[in-house]
């Protein structure tokens, strides 16, 4: 039996009588009047089938990571109940966003128009922020992070390594696809003993990407993505 522990915006989650837990992705997603966007904080519609395809996504990146020996808190899932299996973590701090960046755009672009050009390269360049709706998600660095608690010198350098292996799998993933990734953005957790682990999903809402120069619209990139 599984008991309801954490109802969230895009999934629930419940605990197993193993210790571990169980994702129920949801039909639910963010935006705002009815349309579809990632970037907002509240549910706005119901689209049918996103689960599953957030599911299907996140599987398939999943079960690549844990042949490359990538830690993350997958064990298994089951795409008829849309349901993951993961194993226990803790957040850092309150919630921290990692986000890798291969080219200048969105919130980055806005920062340092004055240093970039639109579209620029960049050597997939790692930034956290905590995740606080009221404050806008705030920037914070590797310096802030230990300052304040909320990791080790030790487990910064690994989340930044980890993220940058993991967004050149789904960098090249796109490339076969002919697509390009532009950035992506991750969660990360901590098991008892402090390593560094890949939580939440790997899905096409948390991640920009383009192709032929045009941004896809997570639902349609999902789509483009299982095209046989």
């Amino acid at each position: 039996m599984s008991k309801l522990v954490y109802t969230g915006k895009t999934k629930n989650v419940y605990a197993l009588e193993n210790g571990n837990y169980l994702l129920k992705f949801k039909d639910d997603v963010t935006g705002k009047d009815g349309v579809f966007d990632p970037g907002e904080n509240s549910v706005g519609l119901t689209i049918e089938g996103v689960g599953d395809v957030n599911l299907r996504m996140s599987i398939y990146f999943f079960e690549i990571l844990k042949e490359k020996g990538i830690p993350t808190h997958y064990v298994s899932a089951n795409l008829q109940d849309t349901t993951m299996e993961v194993k226990p973590a803790k957040v850092f701090g309150q919630g921290l966003e990692v986000i890798c960046r291969l080219r200048a755009v969105g919130s980055f672009l806005r920062r340092y128009a004055e240093y970039a050009e639109e579209g620029a390269k960049l050597p997939y360049y790692v930034e956290t922020t905590f995740k606080n709706d009221a404050k806008g998600d705030p920037l914070v660095t590797r310096d802030g992070l230990v300052v304040l608690g909320v990791m080790t010198e030790e487990q910064y350098d690994d989340m930044k390594c980890q993220t940058q292996e993991i967004t050149a799998v789904v960098a090249e993933e796109m490339e076969k696809r002919g697509m390009e990734l532009y950035d992506i953005k991750f969660e990360f957790g901590y098991d008892e003993d402090g390593n560094v682990m890949l939580i939440d999903e790997i899905a096409s809402g948390n991640m920009r990407v383009y192709k032929d120069g045009q941004y896809i619209q997570p639902m349609e990139l999902s789509k483009l993505f299982f095209e046989k």
